[in-house]
């Protein structure tokens, strides 16, 4: 089967839906069928290119930065996709679709179909779905629900990672669109554990809902005897970094770093906790990183974070920063609780999260 592959967050573009999307793409590969991605192009990024046997695309348009893409610039994405699309598809069949986010990507899946005939499926990441993503898209979504309506009925299928993501759609959408859960598969070779540091981490966009507030907040006030790490850029950095100097407990910003990169690899797998208590997450790519990874997890008991994590970590609820004072302090005096946690995790990744299953669902 040939497969037509649109996403316009693709490696080494995007957050966390952007590795899984190019492991789906992978895996349909190892499968024998054959994948053409068409994607967001970025400076310094080739134009056309092979990976791993996926041919992949890179269609020009405004995108400032790697980690985060604004409207405007997914418009730009959009109009030259499908000026693109119209020429290579006289030349090049496809037997089906995969697209990646209804709004902006499934838009052209549904321009594809109308003019050539080209079924597809949508896959969401969040974003897309109102009610998901509050920080930036809540007025946006005011607007956007007519084209959701359009592209999602127009689908062959519709599918999320989490049953809390077709929960919101089903409730946001009027009327409701079915939507199905196939969980997000991981790679268990990809970061694995290794001795241990006394080290607590927390990635992704530094955005208000994901709570990195409440951790500065809750090692603040006494030595850990543990060091926080932070990975990740956001609206949020100056504001956080204020907070963290009045801190008892060191902090340690790194800024934005490609999850594949030897430092980060080396800083994940080392670290004895993973805290990532957002009030917003889907099937969160992150803390399946650091449940591989053999980290004691912490979580939010709302959302998708559940389902993630299982009984192999601690949730708690979101914007708590008493509970999570009260965890953090318990599991930096009680070294075998996290290797316990540490070691629930990394099972679950080996047998709950195998592409190997997954990915037989999509095909």
């Amino acid at each position: 089967m040939k497969i037509l592959f649109l996403n316009y967050e693709f490696p080494p573009l995007g957050g966390g839906a952007s590795p899984i999307s190019y492991e789906i793409a992978e895996r349909y590969v190892q499968l024998g069928h054959e994948v053409d991605v068409v994607t967001m192009g970025f400076k310094g990024l080739r134009g056309r290119e092979s990976v791993n046997g996926i041919s992949i695309y890179r269609i020009p348009c405004l995108r400032a930065k790697k980690e985060i893409c604004h409207p405007h610039e997914m418009v730009t994405f959009n109009f030259n996709a499908i000026k693109f699309l119209k020429s290579h598809l006289k030349d090049h069949h496809y037997d089906a679709c995969h697209t990646h986010f209804a709004i902006p990507t499934a838009i052209i899946a549904a321009w594809a179909k109308q003019k050539f005939g080209l079924d597809y499926i949508i896959t969401s990441h969040g974003s897309d779905i109102p009610g998901y993503n509050n920080d930036r898209f809540t007025f946006l979504h005011y607007f956007t629900k007519p084209v959701l309506n359009h592209v999602l009925k127009r689908s062959s299928g519709n599918f999320s990672g989490s049953e809390y993501l077709a929960g919101l759609a089903n409730k946001n959408l009027n009327p409701p669109i079915p939507y199905e859960v196939i969980r997000e598969g991981f790679k268990s070779d990809l970061y694995k554990p290794r001795p241990k540091k006394k080290i607590i981490l927390s990635t992704g966009r530094l955005l208000r809902r994901k709570g990195f507030q409440y951790l500065i907040k809750a090692v603040s006030e006494q030595d850990l005897g543990y060091e926080v790490h932070i990975c990740g850029d956001g609206p949020m950095m100056e504001e956080l970094q204020q907070i963290a100097k009045s801190s008892k407990t060191k902090i340690v910003f790194h800024g934005w770093i490609n999850n594949q990169s030897d430092e980060y690899t080396e800083l994940l797998e080392t670290a004895s906790i993973y805290s990532l208590v957002s009030a917003k997450e889907n099937a969160s790519k992150s803390l399946l990183e650091a449940m591989s990874a053999g980290c004691a997890v912490i979580t939010s008991n709302i959302a998708g974070c559940p389902e993630s994590v299982g009984d192999a970590g601690i949730t708690i609820d979101p914007e708590n920063e008493a509970k999570l004072r009260e965890v953090l302090t318990d599991l930096c005096t009680n070294e075998e609780q996290v290797t316990r946690l540490g070691s629930k995790a990394r099972e679950r990744i080996l047998n709950v999260y195998n592409w190997d299953i997954l990915i037989k669902k999509y095909e």
